[in-house]
């Protein structure tokens, strides 16, 4: 019997690439849509390789406990010696930025300032660390920006929580973080596989913080006023060349964690002091941009799989 790849996600959209690529290879595959379910402990999983692209923002698109089915159907195939590819420990990761911060934070990476708030009162107490400088609201359970809005006074953020669009986080935790000015509207997305630095995509943050490169979240082109005309430029772009020390700490990061596939977004200062803020487990690629530089993230990944289900393939014989 010929062993397959398992896709274990919630979220067609972000998929169908992924299938379309695997295909194209010729890869055995089988669709794991995991929203409701159930797993029978008492049985054994298939053989194969599973990978796991389970969204923390699952819940907006009505699959509020696709995370914890996931969970439940990858403690199964972990017991039972499975292959995952991004298991229990990177969806702990993807659903929570706190856990991502103090695992960035042990492997040496800055973060910037943050608290952990549960409670509106409790927010407004806490926001007083960061009186006198700006600061932003996130969810700690997000994805897309949810629950991003920057504050410059405590006074913003007093209005803002007692207010109708007050947006609180699915898990009850909110975080305050530092704002960090950069000095042009940019961050900075760097994308691994097989734990592996594939690319740099720059990405334009001039219109807001939801900065999901996936086609089906994609916003169009932005127009920038330039010396009295006016230029289109990409919200994404892949960064020809890029090199920095941040990478070695970041496939360090990756592998003492036991994080295969990601993207990690960094900001810098106007000093150039850099700060990662996101580690993205489920992570996307947008299609413009890889076909403007000839490299494609999902083909990796495709490649990456069917390596790992060869592998696992002579090893069960």
């Amino acid at each position: 019997m010929t062993e397959k790849v398992y896709v274990i996600h919630e979220n067609e959209e972000w998929t169908v690439h992924l299938l379309r690529r695997l295909e194209e290879l010729e890869v055995p595959y089988e669709n794991w849509f995991t929203n409701t379910g159930s797993v029978d402990l008492r049985k054994e999983p298939p053989h194969g390789v599973f990978y796991n692209r389970m969204s923390a923002s699952s819940h907006t698109r009505g699959h509020r406990f696709a995370p914890e089915m996931a969970e439940a159907t990858i403690a199964w195939l972990e017991r039972h010696g499975r292959r995952v590819v991004n298991g229990s420990r990177a969806l702990r990761l993807e659903v929570s930025k706190v856990n991502q911060y103090m695992a960035l934070d042990a492997a040496g990476i800055q973060t910037p300032k943050t608290i952990a708030v549960s409670g509106k009162e409790q927010l407004l107490a806490a926001a007083s660390a960061f009186d006198g400088e700006s600061f932003i609201t996130k969810h700690n359970r997000a994805g897309k920006g949810l629950g991003v809005r920057l504050f410059h006074s405590l006074e913003a953020l007093e209005e803002y929580v007692h207010g109708d669009e007050f947006d609180e986080s699915v898990d009850g935790i909110t975080l305050l973080q530092q704002y960090i000015q950069a000095p042009e509207p940019f961050i900075t997305r760097c994308e691994f596989v097989g734990g592996k630095f594939v690319y740099a995509v720059r990405v334009d943050t001039s219109e807001g913080f939801e900065l999901c490169p996936a086609d089906a979240c994609r916003l169009e082109d932005i127009s920038c006023p330039a010396d009295g005309a006016t230029e289109t430029r990409p919200k994404f772009q892949v960064v020809e060349g890029f090199d920095d020390p941040i990478i070695a700490k970041y496939e360090r990061f990756l592998k003492d964690n036991g994080i295969e596939v990601a993207g990690i977004e960094f900001i810098q200062n106007a000093k150039g002091e850099l700060f990662t803020y996101d580690v993205n487990t489920n992570t996307n690629y947008n299609a413009d941009a890889e076909a403007e530089s000839g490299t494609y993230g999902m083909l990796e990944l495709a490649r990456y799989l069917e390596h790992q289900r060869q592998t696992a393939t002579a090893f069960t014989k």
